[in-house]
């Protein structure tokens, strides 16, 4: 089985091909690029590199979200697409749950989380327990001084992983202390290969109704809602 996973749902532009739990594969960049640009460059550059045809790969996994709305909505229609044109199923995964999975060697809780303006985050709640990613806290867009008066219940120290937990550091050390522990540097990018290993025994989705996690709308759906409401 080969399985191709691609990632943009925020800065980074990930693509991995993984084969009978090997990772062939892996490109990750991260800048603030197009990645409408540089994404199916990407994944054609892998399979070429890999000595693999597109008629080869047998599923496809990608960051369903959250995060960046358009960097999601470039994800999810190549996968749709390639998906589509090669007759092959479609898996869509946590983009924080991949995160999530940088830390996979923790002895304690995970909170993965992307910053969503106005003190709010994407975030939720995970654990590896026997090898396997465990969703505790299901992922959310909330106040972070809120997320973390629900995280100061859990006694287990807490890894907090992405590139946006410098922007809440003062408040996770002002309010946890030592229980908030801070994931390395090279932790805060998240793996494609970790996302095609998440997607390679979740079930498949349908590929015409497949769509983004977006968790929220965007900012310019909300405006176009309320104005709708002022017109009735």
């Amino acid at each position: 089985m080969k399985v191709l996973a691609i990632d943009t749902s925020n800065y980074q532009l990930g693509v991995a091909l993984i084969e009978e739990g090997k990772v062939v594969g892996e490109f990750m960049t991260n800048l603030k690029k197009n990645h409408s640009l540089r994404a199916m460059p990407a994944v054609e550059m892998l399979l070429e590199q890999c000595d693999v045809k597109p008629k080869e790969l047998t599923k496809i996994v990608v960051a369903q979200g959250p995060g960046s709305y358009t960097g999601v909505r470039i994800g999810v229609t190549i996968a749709k697409t390639l998906s589509w044109s090669l007759n092959i199923p479609i898996v869509g995964v946590s983009s924080l749950a991949v995160l999530a999975s940088s830390g996979r060697y923790f002895d304690g809780l995970l909170c993965p989380l992307f910053d969503a303006r106005r003190g709010q985050v994407y975030t939720g709640l995970y654990k590896f327990e026997e090898g396997k990613l465990v969703t505790l806290v299901s992922d959310s867009n909330l106040l972070m001084t809120d997320w973390i008066g629900h995280l100061n219940d859990y006694q287990e120290n807490i890894l907090f992983l992405g590139h946006d937990v410098d922007i809440h550091r003062e408040v996770i050390s002002s309010k946890l202390g030592k229980k908030g522990v801070f994931a390395h540097l090279s932790s805060h990018n998240p793996r494609p290969a970790e996302l095609a290993l998440l997607g390679l025994e979740r079930e498949h989705n349908p590929v015409h109704g497949f769509v983004p996690n977006y968790i929220r709308m965007a900012e310019a759906e909300v405006k176009w809602l309320e104005s709708q409401k002022d017109k009735e």
